[in-house]
């Protein structure tokens, strides 16, 4: 896909899609995306690979936030570093099954800035796609980082993503937000799955009332005026926060949080690639044997 601004301006044309090594096999690529931070992006990443593990579906992340990184932590790999496999990367795999590659897992530290320019970015999304063995996976979601810059461009232009899950909390922004992801999945050509809405209400321990402490949700009125599905609206749960401090979201998120999301991402039509794993990359097929 080329991009017209960049070659107006006499830049490059946009990137070709990355290769998929021979030891993945990657059925459907889903992007959770939101056109500003803070609103719980990565926990809505998070909570849709846990549901769909439960279903029995091999899930993986690809944490493409690489300077604010905070799935390792949310799924208990807070210390621990991805290994290698010949030529390739392995991902972390979590205590529930659910496969992880992230930039935190390549640093010394976990608490280390990640001090990068963009095109160093854009080769780590490539390696996290091509120079990483995930395996047979039914589904892997795209943590994104905040906002449309290079990292989107990049994550969209050369994976073969699927569709998008847009995150927004119940403020005047959710219009803005939607309108910025609806307006980059149309220029990227791929399709917007739906709207979740984070942090949408509080529920009081004592009557059971839901409370809008951001004020009344407007995300019916904004899915409608762009046309997206309201994909469900998730609650502020101090529990839930805590346990994902903890890296303990896989137990204690409660079962059927998202079930419309969940319909959405299994609509999906998986990619049939037959034969991934008929000519295993040699240094795999070496180390296999040894």
């Amino acid at each position: 896909m080329g991009c017209e601004h960049a070659q107006a301006a006499g830049g490059q044309t946009s990137p070709q899609q990355f290769e998929e090594n021979t030891l993945s096999e990657v059925r459907r690529v889903i992007a959770v995306l939101s056109g500003k931070g803070g609103v719980g992006k990565s926990f809505v990443t998070g909570a849709l690979a846990v549901e769909l593990a439960r279903r029995g579906n091999s899930v993986g992340i690809l944490d493409a936030d690489i300077t604010g990184p905070s799935i390792p932590k949310m799924v208990g790999m807070s210390g621990r570093r991805a290994s290698g496999l010949g030529k390739l990367l392995l991902p972390e795999v979590s205590a529930g099954g659910i496969k992880v590659m992230s930039s935190n897992l390549l640093l010394e530290n976990e608490t280390d800035p990640v001090l990068w320019r963009g095109p160093v970015i854009a080769g780590a999304i490539k390696q996290f796609w091509s120079d990483t063995s995930w395996g047979p996976l039914d589904y892997l979601l795209v943590d994104m980082p905040p906002g449309t810059g290079d990292v989107a461009l990049t994550v969209f232009q050369s994976l073969p993503v699927d569709g998008i899950v847009v995150v927004t909390s119940p403020q005047d922004l959710v219009s803005m937000i939607v309108a910025k992801a609806v307006n980059m999945a149309d220029k990227m050509n791929v399709p917007i799955l739906g709207v979740i809405e984070n942090m949408s209400y509080v529920t009081c321990p004592d009557c059971g009332k839901k409370i809008e402490i951001f004020g009344q949700s407007k995300l019916e009125a904004v899915a409608e005026n762009y046309g997206v599905k309201v994909l469900g609206r998730l609650p502020i749960d101090p529990a839930l926060a805590a346990a994902c401090d903890a890296g303990q979201i896989e137990t204690a998120l409660p079962a059927g949080l998202l079930p419309d999301a969940l319909a959405a991402c299994e609509a999906i039509e998986p990619h049939d690639e037959p034969g991934a794993f008929s000519s295993p990359a040699p240094d795999a097929a070496a180390a296999d044997q040894a």
